[in-house]
């Protein structure tokens, strides 16, 4: 072998091996960022909780942080063309949706007991109600301003903005 040719088989090598570097290191930026996101939306469902209901379950936090990481995953998904009324809505049937599996797994199947809608009017099984559904569509304004503005401060991404009505195209 020459010793051009090995010149340059060491230059592929370290450029493989600093790609690969890169590589790891963005997948690691990657999990602290959805950690971090998932971690803050829990806390901060919990509180919410606390401060509605006077009390909280660990699970909350756990479902909090994904219903967190979902309604900021639209932003990642869509375009910031689509009209925060869109988002909210699509993150109220999100949250809606995760609720009743997770009211199926910890209340009727568990049996913890950790929440009980089989009172109000248009609930399913006591685990969603038409009531709640509406208020995650007012609070999913919050968590997908603040998850936006999480992720312009401390990693960098796109700076938020967002459109009320469609822009006319006439």
């Amino acid at each position: 072998m020459s010793l051009r040719s090995r010149r340059v088989r060491i230059n592929v090598q370290r450029n493989l091996q600093r790609e690969i570097r890169n590589i790891k290191k963005r997948k690691m930026e990657l999990h602290q960022k959805y950690f971090f996101l998932f971690c803050f939306g829990g806390i901060v469902y919990m509180i919410v909780e606390m401060m509605w209901r006077g009390k909280t379950d660990w699970t909350m936090g756990i479902l909090g942080g994904i219903c967190f990481i979902c309604c900021g995953l639209l932003n990642q998904i869509f375009s910031w063309e689509m009209l925060l009324g869109e988002q909210m809505l699509i993150s109220s049937i999100i949250i809606t949706i995760l609720e009743l599996f997770a009211g199926l797994i910890l209340n009727v199947w568990l049996k913890l007991n950790i929440w009980d809608y089989s009172k109000m009017s248009f609930n399913i099984m006591g685990q969603i109600c038409l009531t709640y559904s509406i208020l995650w569509f007012f609070l999913s304004a919050v968590a997908i301003v603040v998850d936006d503005y999480l992720r312009y401060w401390f990693f960098g991404e796109d700076k938020p903005h967002y459109y009320l009505f469609r822009k006319n195209t006439n």
